[in-house]
């Protein structure tokens, strides 16, 4: 038995003032004693943690631990080696802890101190002068010699044993709820035994000096320091796996033998011997003590995770001396003093418990301890954590900077086959399939598309169903004639999603509708497209909203940036769909009426095989319509010509152009395109034309059938309607266009020019006679859709050739 001078130095309580003299004698003779005590309780910290202790606990707190003599010692922390109280805390009650009548006496004088005042006296003990002091202790027993440790896979049987050591009170009293999934089998991997063997003296050695030192009552940073010594030699993340790993063993065999006591005649003899059925059979007291031991043990295996993640982090991206690297590793050392401080508590915890009668379970101080390491750690995870994700941030940029400067240089290089250039686009792996077969709707490999030419479909989610219908179209078209040239192509879509916002289960779904819709090859999923390569599609291919179709050789080699335009225009027919193949198509060219409607519709193909003539029109005035269509069906009586009207909407069509529709069908003006996809491609089909002769350096000034394109943009633009006449398939010479008070203005003031009519014919009549009405004063409005291609800086009017001047519009759907 011992007691502590200092202790008795204090004033004692007013109603025990009688016994202070009398016992100042037997206080003196226990010095020695006293100071031979080891001290037991851990330290907590600097942060205020009052709202942790029980709110009905009235007494003042102490730590009892169950030793061969009958007192318990409360030690302040290593921090204040000279302030300590002994406390009593076992009950008279019980045949091996009575108390002498010396023990009562101190009792009484030795009032324990306070939880408000041991919190505040505890914030000085983690100051950072303190802190920095430990850290020096800490930092000479630090001595590396290079050896290595697989701690990534030690951790993975640690964390096994501690998860399933660790079940909670409901399945230790009931066995078969605990947790049941197996760890995987390494007992074949020989790596891993042979670095287990050459561990396993370290581990012992450890598990042996935690026992020893926790259960002789040393102190904690002691404790921690003898550790720190034993593993010099070590790496931090080592350091702090290995000491875990020691711990795992004590914990795990503890509660196996706990676990086994109901169904184990071995368990239960150890039990016995331990006194665990005691716990067993009294566990709700305990109850707030092992969830706080098992909170502490997460905060434990948190922090460990984090400090070895540091350790995996790629060194040719990111080095020690990379600032962002430099700063936490900084923190490395103090996270693992207290992660291996926090393993010292556990198992002093963890001990306290063998042979500990629940009549003597005082848990709201147990609890506020382990809870105030748990505090403790968790604050360093939290910071260590933003620290790694500033690391693993660095090493993304680092990543994506060389992967796109690889792809540059992939790109640059002339290849044997198209595999390589395909694998830094969709997927550099082996490890699954990642194209998925619109076909077969199943999953395949890359390698069914090497060695051909691939049309590269980049899109985003919100692709229009009628651009999907006419590629679909296309491509089924150019499958029904396999032996032709232009067959040999492979359509893949690579979907490009913003990954600043989550992927949801609705973009899920959006995707997997329009993978299901497309009869060619896909990606499996947006997420196998690296951000380097959707920078390069970006940057290089310049993909912003509106789709593109990037045209791949069978060597990998880009022979067009965008040949969705050459698809719109001839279809199957552009193909190998080269920038070459583009311009020798164009050459072979004119203005005609061919050219607007190719095969959009085979009735007026049929009207110019017949030799008609062909009106077409648009814009969405229903009166200005029923106006001209009138006039126009009277001035080809009167000109005797076989004329067919046809309505064309205008671009973006919604539902005013599908009401036209339906007025001209019923009052019988014109023909009509029911289908309104057939409007969209009609329009698009001339956005294709402009654009593809842009990339040819074409211009209003050098190029007729480009001055005739912004002409039609132009009459799309504007508010009014506009009209076409042509003879069968006749050139340039054989078209007249107008807007629509003009045109309807020359209809009917035919009588004006009837008598050119017989003389030069129908539409170069119109022609010299719209020319005659046209007023110098006009305003052409082009809309141009700031997604596709490049816009030109400036563009000249087609019809004055003047510069027109920029704005930029936002337009939805308006109806």
């Amino acid at each position: 038995m011992a007691t502590n001078n200092v202790g008795l130095q204090q004033k004692p309580p007013t109603t025990v003032q009688p016994l202070a003299q009398p016992l100042q004698p037997l206080t003196q003779s226990m010095q020695p004693q006293a100071q031979a005590m080891q001290q037991m309780r851990l330290p907590t910290l600097a942060q205020p943690l009052q709202s942790l202790a029980h709110p009905t606990v009235q007494q003042p707190l102490a730590r009892p631990i169950v030793q061969p003599a009958v007192q318990q010692v409360v030690a302040a922390p290593v921090a204040n080696p000279t302030v300590q109280q002994v406390v009593s805390s076992a009950p008279a009650a019980h045949p091996m802890m009575q108390q002498t009548p010396v023990q009562q006496a101190l009792t009484k004088v030795q009032a324990p101190m306070p939880l408000q005042q041991m919190i505040r006296s505890e914030r000085h003990l983690f100051s950072s002068s303190d802190d920095n002091v430990m850290m020096k202790q800490i930092q000479a027993t630090h001595a590396p010699d290079g050896r290595e440790v697989n701690v990534k896979t030690l951790l993975v049987v640690v964390e096994d044993i501690l998860n399933r050591a660790t079940p909670g009170i409901d399945a230790l009293v009931n066995p078969n709820q605990a947790r049941l999934d197996d760890l995987e089998d390494r007992t074949h991997q020989i790596d891993f035994i042979g670095m287990l063997e050459a561990l396993a003296y370290t581990i012992h050695k450890i598990s042996c000096e935690i026992s020893c030192k926790c259960s002789g009552g040393g102190d904690a940073h002691g404790t921690t320091l003898v550790l720190f010594n034993t593993l010099g030699n070590y790496s931090w993340d080592a350091k702090v796996v290995l000491a875990l790993a020691a711990f795992a063993v004590n914990y795990g065999e503890f509660w196996l033998v706990a676990q086994l006591y109901t169904t184990n005649q071995l368990a239960k003899s150890i039990a016995l011997l331990k006194q665990l059925p005691d716990i067993l059979e009294h566990n709700e007291p305990l109850r707030p003590r092992l969830e706080a031991l098992k909170v502490l043990i997460k905060a434990v295996l948190d922090v460990t995770k984090c400090i070895v993640h540091f350790k995996e982090l790629p060194q040719q991206y990111i080095t020690a001396d990379t600032p962002v690297m430099s700063m936490a590793l900084a923190h490395i050392p103090t996270a693992a003093y207290w992660t291996i401080r926090s393993v010292v508590a556990c198992m002093s915890q963890m001990i306290g418990l063998i042979g500990l009668s629940h009549e003597y379970i005082s848990s709201t101080s147990e609890t506020w301890e382990l809870s105030s390491l748990a505090h403790k750690l968790n604050n360093i995870h939290g910071h260590l954590q933003k620290q790694l994700e500033l690391c693993n941030q660095y090493i993304d940029e680092r990543r994506h900077i060389e992967a796109y400067q690889t792809l540059v240089r992939l790109f640059e290089t002339s290849h044997i086959d198209n595999m390589k250039i395909l694998r830094a686009l969709i997927y550099a792996y082996d490890d699954l399939q990642p194209l998925y077969d619109g076909h077969s709707k199943k999953r395949v490999n890359l390698d069914v598309l090497r060695r051909k030419n691939v049309l590269l479909l980049i899109s985003d989610l919100d692709i229009s169903r009628e651009e999907l219908s006419m590629l679909e179209q296309m491509y089924n078209e150019s499958r029904d004639h396999p032996t032709r040239a232009e067959s040999h192509f492979e359509v893949v879509w690579l979907p490009i999603v913003d990954r600043s916002t989550p992927w949801s289960a609705q973009k899920q779904t959006q995707f997997e509708t329009l993978q299901y819709q497309m009869p060619w090859y896909s990606v499996h999923h947006p997420s196998l497209l690296d951000p380097a390569v959707i920078r390069y599609i970006k940057e290089v291919w310049k993909f912003s909203k509106k789709p593109i179709l990037v045209v791949l050789d069978p060597q990998g080699r880009v022979v067009s940036p965008n040949a969705l335009h050459m698809m719109w225009i001839w279809g199957a027919l552009a193909f190998p769909f080269t920038s070459a193949r583009e311009d020798a198509l164009w050459k072979e060219e004119t203005w005609r009426m061919e050219l607007l409607i190719d095969g959009i519709d085979p009735n007026v193909l049929e009207w110019i095989s017949e030799g008609k003539w062909i009106c077409i029109f648009g814009g969405e005035d229903i009166e200005w319509i029923r106006k001209f269509t009138t006039e126009a069906r009277k001035v080809a009586g009167l000109a005797g010509i076989q004329l067919e009207l046809l309505y064309v909407g205008r671009s973006n069509p919604r539902e005013r152009i599908r009401k036209n529709n339906t007025i001209i069908r019923n009052e019988n003006l014109s023909h009509i395109w029911p289908d309104i996809t057939s409007i969209w491609f009609f329009w698009v089909r001339i956005e294709s034309m402009l654009y593809s002769k842009m990339q040819h350096g074409k211009t209003v000034e050098n190029d007729q059938i480009m001055q005739e394109i912004m002409t039609m943009l132009s009459f799309d633009g504007s508010d009014q309607g506009w009209a076409l006449v042509s003879k069968g398939s006749g050139g340039p010479n054989e078209i007249a266009r107008g807007r629509g008070e003009t045109m309807l203005s020359a209809i009917t003031g035919y009588d004006a020019w009837k008598d050119r009519v017989i003389t030069k014919g129908f539409v170069p009549a119109l022609n010299d006679h719209l020319h005659e009405i046209h007023t110098p004063h006009h305003c052409n409005r082009l809309i141009l859709p700031g997604t596709v291609g490049t816009i030109p800086e400036m563009v000249v009017c087609a019809e004055c050739g003047r510069p027109m001047e920029k704005y930029i519009m936002y337009r939805c759907c308006i109806d």
